[in-house]
């Protein structure tokens, strides 16, 4: 099966919770699952891009603040994708790049990315906070249609730069939040329609300090929503965070040595 991952950078699941009114209707109708998962400590980006993406929290990776560029020495879910001769994509801020292609990212090398023998093979990677999600799913979409990746990663940012702004408790973030579902509203039949089974999360949350990092709920909680039939649908599951990168690589059906929550997974992909 191919599968897309996406990303909503910074979306708190106090906000998911009642922001996302299209992914909460399709789960509503039995098409998809919305559970509720706590990140990895710190709640910090970088950190845990690496966390989801490999499954190895950020002490165990060495990933434990922002400011560490270098590439990664887990194998992700691209590396595992890529070694069992599928096509990978990526539509993701340039941190993403750095992590699993090459550091540190030259913009005119590296922000439109055709290079099958790295582990991200076809990618568009932005560096501007503001970059407007709009143009992010705009990317990724025209990735799926020229590459036809089996695994796609789907990573935009207005979510978390409107929290950085504004603050968890501001009109400002919750609009970026239903602008997000709003833009997946567009393009989620399409990759359904096309066998594509969906994640969709978050990496953290965010405070009205107009910050992440640390322990509180708004900050930790993250939202989780499945569709497709590779996965089970069922309700009242825990899945983590550490869980999301070995659940995925079955999905795909690649091998892997991640961690799994086999309850998210529909009988016929276990």
């Amino acid at each position: 099966m191919k599968a897309i991952l996406v990303v909503l950078d910074g979306l708190s699941n106090q906000v998911a919770q009642h922001a996302m009114g299209y992914l909460h209707a399709e789960c509503a109708q039995g098409t998809g699952a919305y559970y509720s998962l706590r990140c990895e400590l710190p709640s910090l980006s970088r950190p845990l891009y690496e966390c989801i993406l490999t499954g190895i929290t950020p002490v165990a990776s060495g990933i434990v603040h922002n400011g560490i560029s270098r590439l990664s020495k887990e194998r992700s879910l691209f590396h595992c994708a890529r070694d069992a001769g599928l096509t990978t994509a990526a539509a993701a801020y340039h941190w993403v790049s750095e992590l699993y292609n090459r550091t540190p990212f030259v913009a005119a090398r590296d922000r439109h990315t055709l290079a099958p023998e790295l582990p991200i093979q076809y990618g568009h990677f932005y560096h501007d906070d503001g970059y407007p999600d709009s143009h992010l799913f705009e990317d990724a979409e025209s990735l799926r249609l020229r590459y036809q990746p089996d695994f796609l990663l789907i990573h935009p940012m207005n979510i978390d730069d409107a929290g950085h702004r504004h603050g968890l408790l501001s009109a400002q973030y919750r609009n970026r939040a239903r602008m997000a579902d709003s833009y997946l509203s567009l393009w989620l039949p399409g990759w359904l329609a096309a066998g594509y089974q969906v994640m969709i999360t978050a990496d953290h949350g965010m405070n009205d300090d107009r910050s992440h990092g640390g322990t509180l709920p708004e900050e930790t909680e993250v939202p989780l929503f499945v569709f497709g039939e590779a996965f089970s649908l069922q309700p009242a599951l825990q899945p983590r965070q550490t869980e999301l990168c070995g659940t995925l690589c079955n999905v795909l059906g690649v091998p892997h040595d991640k961690p799994v929550c086999r309850g998210l997974l529909a009988e016929c992909s276990l």
